[in-house]
């Protein structure tokens, strides 16, 4: 089904519309419908629908207003004016804007079946240029010459010398000159496929969704990352382990410059993952570091990030810096067992710790093992906690006691299971105490956030984008913790405390309704008054009269 939103002002024409029309025996869902411009740009920026059908003559934002903003924010989304027959001339200017169809009206309900049809053919053609998985596997077996893909590869897996890499880039043709680097890794999300999917046309390929072929979906997301890298000529993307890796490289500027940029084309990415492919993606970012002999280290804080989508959901970009202190420099451990602990800690369970703490120990033979090695095994364990403490802030010698006093400890075991239990109490703590501090944390942002939006709701442009530049914050990470602690989003939040504040006026001051639309930041009266009637089912006129009693 492909997603629709529709956009007219007069209730008739919309319910007559929709009413006409087997939305689904056409292979259409309405998804919503707007009776004004700005309704339809929040619906579309939530639901990214694939077509909008859209009047021109709307108030606050007309339809061409409206086509020209789609245009700019969702480039790929279908656009169908409805138009009055006086409007015709007017209509014709929205050539200039790409339109894809325009109907007159009157219009029948074929005419406007004959316009969806040839739309859906548009977008079906799109969708199997992207995902056609024999254009894929033939593209698969040409792509990435093997050497260069394999020195990429080694930037993030291990370190190397700055002369190796100076090498090997120059050898390659790969410029990594700059002053600024930045990894992130970008993972498909699991789907189970449906097996039981059938096309709305006959002998249509089954799409790259449905096939459930990691390596073909992994390999579409490459080629949509390295068409929009080359479009912003930022960046370079390959596939490593099984993900999609993108270096970012910067020659100027702060080191924000290089992570603004590089959240940008992470959003770009999986917005055009989601519309072309059907699939999910989620993006880990690393921190930035000043040498390319350094992305070791910034991929590993990238993989990191990824495991946060356990806590913040898939199909999102995570920071580490938003979700992790990385004030002082750590010391990357190679062990897969290790980081194995340490992620379980920060976000697992304590049935998957104990899976994870009898792994630790299941490659150990008490017999062939010496007293030394047993008790360096221990210490490298224990200070694998101690950095997870360390990074949540946690005081880690409650958990586990100085360097000393762990060996003190450690001698008194009789035995390795009481060693493992030893371990899994005190890192079963320190998850509690992380899961508490990571709650508190999301509290003190967002009551912070509110208190920021109290203080200057009465500003026309305040944007998510200017609180997160308050918090020094994500506006993405910002955004779904905002989402899970409000359970609203912070547009509806500002509109809530904005109607709230005009209430307030109404009662107590003898304003007119333009005037206080303009003290609690709207730039139109008439979209305020629109906006008050609809959360409270009368015109703020109405409103005045009715608290005063008269």
């Amino acid at each position: 089904m492909y997603k629709l939103i529709l956009a007219e002002d007069e209730e008739d024409v919309r319910e007559g519309v929709i009413g006409q029309i087997d939305w689904e025996h056409y292979g259409f869902e309405i998804v919503e419908q707007a009776e004004n411009g700005r309704e339809a740009a929040d619906a579309i920026d939530r639901l990214l629908p694939d077509v909008v059908v859209t009047d021109i003559q709307m108030p606050f934002m007309n339809g061409l207003q409206l086509a020209e903003w789609i245009r700019e924010r969702h480039p790929n989304t279908k656009i169908i004016i409805l138009t009055g027959y006086d409007e015709f001339e007017y209509a014709q200017k929205a050539i200039k804007l790409q339109i894809d169809e325009y109907i007159l009206k009157p219009f029948s309900s074929q005419e406007l079946i004959d316009v969806l049809l040839k739309v859906r053919a548009t977008i079906e053609a799109e969708i199997a240029e992207k995902e056609n998985v024999f254009v894929l596997s033939e593209h698969y077996r040409k792509s990435l010459p093997v050497l260069r893909e394999q020195f990429l590869s080694s930037l993030v897996s291990r370190k190397l010398r700055m002369n190796e890499i100076d090498e090997k880039s120059s050898e390659y043709g790969i410029d990594l000159h700059g002053k600024w680097f930045q990894a992130s890794v970008i993972s498909v999300d699991y789907i189970r496929p449906d097996r039981e999917t059938v096309s709305l046309t006959a002998g249509k390929l089954i799409s790259l969704r449905d096939t459930g072929e990691r390596n073909l979906q992994l390999f579409a997301v490459l080629n949509i990352a390295e068409e929009l890298c080359n479009k912003h000529n930022f960046g370079r993307v390959f596939i490593h382990r099984d993900e999609v890796v993108l270096l970012s490289i910067c020659d100027a500027g702060e080191e924000t410059e290089i992570t603004g940029k590089t959240f940008e084309i992470l959003e770009e990415i999986r917005h055009n993952v989601q519309r072309f492919l059907k699939l999910t993606v989620t993006a880990g970012s690393g921190t930035v570091c000043p040498s390319p002999a350094m992305l070791f280290n910034s991929f590993g804080d990238a993989m990191q990030a990824l495991d946060y989508r356990l806590i913040l959901g898939n199909n999102r970009v995570i920071w580490i810096e938003d979700v992790e202190s990385r004030s002082n420099t750590l010391l990357a451990y190679d062990e897969l067992t290790q980081q194995s602990l340490i992620r379980t800690i920060k976000m697992g369970t304590v049935q998957e710790l104990k899976e994870v703490v009898e792994e630790l120990f299941g490659g150990l033979n008490a017999e062939q093992v010496s007293t030394q090695d047993y008790q360096i095994f221990l210490l490298e364990i224990i200070t694998s906690i101690l950095r997870v403490a360390k990074e949540s802030g946690s005081d880690a010698a409650k958990f586990v006691g100085s360097g000393i006093s762990s060996l003190t400890e450690m001698n008194k075991f009789n035995s390795m299971s009481e060693a493992k239990q030893w371990i899994i109490t005190i890192c079963s703590r320190l998850m509690d105490s992380i899961a508490l501090e990571r709650q508190s944390s999301y509290k003190l942002l967002i009551d912070e956030a509110k208190e920021y939006i109290r203080s200057h709701y009465e500003e026309s442009d305040i944007s998510i984008g200017k609180v997160c530049q308050h918090l020094h914050i994500s506006t993405g990470y910002f955004s779904s913790i905002f989402k899970k602690e409000m359970k609203m989003t912070f547009v509806s939040y500002l509109l809530q405390i904005r109607l709230e504040a005009a209430k307030e006026l109404l009662r107590s001051t003898e304003l007119k309704a333009f005037e206080i639309a303009e003290k609690i930041g709207f730039a139109d009266p008439n979209y305020f008054s629109f906006c008050f009637r609809k959360k409270y089912g009368q015109s703020p006129k109405e409103y005045k009269n009715s608290s005063r009693g008269g």
